[in-house]
């Protein structure tokens, strides 16, 4: 796969792919998210946060992402991404199935591909200063964008933990957890995401649609 770091160009093989839940910093938010998603059916976590498996054939670039039903959206999420021992920072989606969360979370991680930007950063250009990159998402529900999410990184835990107990081996991507939607979580067709960076002015953005796969019994 390949990325852009610094206007470079490299090549990075994903390996493995692990989804970090329940991540919130403030156990109110936790909560906040966990009736969020029971209010959709979905069960409460065991333990927070959790670190889910996924294969890392999930992880993709392209700017069409095929789903199985019209239950699936998209959230943004900091990327994290392991290669040649260093750590760089994107974003990406946890596009999820909603109707298959409800049965299970792990389940309904592992059936839709995860969307992730092409550009990266230096995970230590930005290590001093995390808590200020601001994250955002929209969907287009037919009217233009309509802001769908919106927080800093200080909502979430801080991503050098979730890298230590995510026990991330060479070549693993990891999204690392969201903020919660603005008018409740629904379903996304067309969906742009974003990171900023004020401290360095820069910002990493990435934008895909959904194409719904017709369903035969």
């Amino acid at each position: 796969m390949l990325f852009t770091v610094n206007g470079s160009e490299q090549s990075i093989e994903i390996k493995h792919l692990v989804v970090a839940g329940w991540t919130a910093r403030n156990m109110a938010s936790v909560q906040e998210h966990i009736d969020e998603l029971a209010e959709i059916g979905v069960a409460p976590p065991s333990t927070v946060p959790l670190f889910y498996r996924a294969s890392n054939l999930l992880v993709t670039q392209e700017s069409i992402v095929e789903v199985l039903s019209a239950d699936t959206s998209g959230e943004v999420e900091p990327l994290i991404i392991k290669a040649d021992g260093k750590f760089y920072l994107g974003i990406g989606s946890d596009h999820t199935d909603r109707k298959l969360e409800a049965y299970s979370v792990a389940h309904s991680k592992q059936v839709s591909a995860k969307p992730v930007s092409t550009e990266l950063w230096d995970f230590e250009e930005v290590a001093g200063h995390l808590d200020d990159l601001l994250i955002e998402s929209w969907v287009d529900e037919g009217e233009g964008w309509v802001q769908y999410q919106k927080g800093s990184l200080a909502n979430i835990r801080p991503l050098t933990e979730l890298i230590e107990k995510g026990n991330l081996a060479e070549g693993s991507a990891m999204l690392c957890g969201t903020c919660p939607a603005i008018g409740g979580v629904r379903r996304t067709e067309k969906f742009k995401m974003s990171i900023h960076d004020p401290i360095l002015s820069r910002t990493i953005e990435c934008v895909y649609t959904t194409k719904e796969l017709p369903i035969v019994s």
